[in-house]
């Protein structure tokens, strides 16, 4: 869509990539919306973290 995207992130469950909530379109909080897979991991170099839309907490 030529959206700018500033961090990435993946879905454990199924393993679709999305851009994360600082970014325009949201992809990975769609993807949660449009699926119910509600964790979402860190592509970023020299993270380990996981999140969870539904707690809004790390997991």
């Amino acid at each position: 869509m030529g959206t700018p995207w500033v961090h990435l992130r993946q879905c454990p469950t199924c393993g679709a990539v999305g851009c994360c909530d600082s970014s325009p379109m949201r992809h990975a909080r769609a993807h949660d919306a449009t699926t119910g897979h509600v964790i979402v991991r860190s592509l970023e170099q020299g993270e380990s973290w996981r999140w969870c839309y539904v707690d809004e907490q790390f997991v």
